[in-house]
């Protein structure tokens, strides 16, 4: 059975502001999951959302696969998913990930992968991106890129 194409998205500073959260590394650093509840969207989350369900209609398999906190135990990673899946079902209700990954910080993303065909990710850490089996990119482009795939 072939699999269809598959688009990865990391969450964090690729369509998720975290970054922008005031504090962020100071909550992660006693174990909180605020930054991750209260980050601002990067992108119009409107039309990410039209995109990813035509993307889904045409054959795409859409998956987020994102990293937990660098600090932190197995319980806060838990803590972290948990809050990163509240996020998308608040932000992007309109859409059905296939998958959603929350990884030990530091996974390679590829990983999680096997055998899916091509898959695309977009991330805005390069070493990620460097590494990635498949191709990938900068999430500066990643509109442009989701409305080609459409064409």
């Amino acid at each position: 059975m072939e699999r269809k194409n598959v688009l990865c998205f990391d969450m964090d500073g690729t369509f998720v502001d975290f970054y922008g959260v005031e504090g962020w590394l100071d909550d992660l650093e006693i174990h909180s999951t605020r930054p991750y509840e209260v980050a601002k969207p990067l992108v119009n989350l409107s039309t990410f959302a039209r995109l990813l369900n035509r993307l889904q209609v045409v054959g795409y398999e859409i998956r987020v696969i994102s990293w937990g906190s660098k600090t932190g135990d197995d319980e806060f990673l838990k803590a972290v998913k948990e809050a990163k899946m509240r996020w998308l079902a608040e932000h992007l209700a309109s859409v059905e990930f296939d998958e959603i990954d929350v990884l030990p910080y530091g996974t390679p993303k590829w990983s999680v992968l096997g055998k899916c065909g091509e898959a695309i990710l977009f991330d805005d850490e390069i070493g990620n991106r460097r590494d990635w089996e498949g191709t990938a990119f900068n999430p500066e482009i990643m509109f442009e890129i989701l409305k080609e795939l459409l064409n």
